[in-house]
């Protein structure tokens, strides 16, 4: 079972900056596609960005011109770097990973994080 580690959330002030990392360990695998995702109360989970192994890039709407992800295959590793942050950028976010183990059949997994509280006050 791939597993996610994620840091890096917290209070900040409105138009501050964050940045988040998610890493993806357990068992010999390849991760295709990182990313995170983000849920505020009462509203469903949207997607933030995501990023291949090859780095291609896929941003929730209007929110590429402040946050940028990127990764390092090497370490299973996922950024997301938060800039300009508003009071509606208020969530919880959750790291996710998916790929396949390097085993016999090479099974596929998704993996998703427990979710790092971001806090951005007015």
């Amino acid at each position: 079972q791939v597993q996610l580690e994620e840091s890096g959330g917290g209070l900040v002030q409105a138009g501050g900056s964050l940045r988040l990392s998610c890493a993806a360990s357990g068992g010999i695998f390849t991760v295709n596609t990182m990313g995170w995702y983000r849920q505020s109360p009462g509203k469903e989970r949207e997607l933030v960005a995501d990023i291949s192994r090859w780095g291609t890039t896929n941003y929730g709407v209007a929110l590429k011109d402040r946050f940028t992800i990127s990764r390092e295959n090497s370490k299973n590793t996922v950024y997301l770097q938060m800039n300009s942050l508003k009071p509606e950028d208020t969530a919880v976010y959750y790291c996710y990973a998916e790929g396949y183990h390097v085993v016999p059949g090479y099974p596929t997994f998704r993996s998703w994080g427990q979710g790092t509280q971001v806090i951005v006050s007015s």
